[in-house]
């Protein structure tokens, strides 16, 4: 594990987080923050997804704000501070750090040249951003929140998706996850899996509303999904 830092694509250049596989070369996975930042909980789905056979990297959005930040959902401090940085985001220029990550993480040694993206809550959002603007072999989103106001950019996506929609988003309403499952029932890229009973951050370890069973069976796609795409 290392942290390295990658060049943005309008000038300065932001730190990422690097773990390698014990065997390379590798698919990469662009690992995409919470509003968190890259705190303990993204350093350790790094360090797991490498130990699952992945070059993981998971660059720092919140760079332009704030570099560094790395908060919990512990106190109620810590979450007005992660929402100011996420209403703070410009989300366009966060795409583009990822895309350059992503291209950072194609031309590493460690890396076959294909790679994708997994990301969560805010992450979760960016990652299908990331399916519907950039050339990533294949993308995750757990929990993202506000896909149904994307759906306008889905005929974009032509690379496998993955999404984890939690049935009782406390972050969303069952209507609007009702528009996004019928906004992609008809796209053959993507995959929508609901988990009946779910809240958001349902994969969180530690999480107000971590659940080991559904946590555990969406990781178990995830890396399927990623294993079968990064080939």
């Amino acid at each position: 594990m290392s942290e390295v830092m990658i060049d943005a694509a309008d000038g300065g250049r932001f730190a990422a987080y690097v773990v390698k596989p014990a065997v390379t070369p590798a698919g990469g996975l662009v690992v995409i923050q919470e509003i968190f930042g890259v705190n303990a909980v993204m350093r350790e789905l790094c360090d797991w997804y490498a130990s699952q056979g992945f070059l993981a990297v998971c660059p720092d959005l919140f760079w332009r704000q704030k570099p560094g930040v790395q908060l919990t959902d512990k106190t109620q401090e810590e979450w007005n501070q992660a929402f100011a940085l996420m209403n703070g985001m410009d989300q366009d220029k966060a795409i583009e750090d990822l895309k350059a990550a992503l291209a950072w993480v194609r031309v590493q040694g460690d890396c076959t040249g294909k790679a994708g993206s997994v990301g969560y809550c805010l992450g979760g959002r960016l990652a299908f951003l990331m399916a519907e603007r950039s050339d990533a072999d294949a993308n995750v989103g757990y929990y993202g929140v506000g896909l149904e106001g994307l759906l306008g950019e889905a005929g974009a996506i032509k690379t496998p998706v993955l999404l984890h929609i939690a049935e009782n988003d406390k972050f969303s309403s069952p209507d609007k996850r009702d528009a996004l499952l019928a906004g992609v029932k008809d796209n053959k890229w993507v995959t929508a899996k609901v988990y009946p009973g779910q809240d958001h951050a349902f994969a969180r370890p530690g999480g107000e509303h971590y659940d080991q069973a559904s946590a555990d069976e969406a990781n178990r796609l995830t890396v399927e999904f990623f294993r079968t795409h990064l080939a």
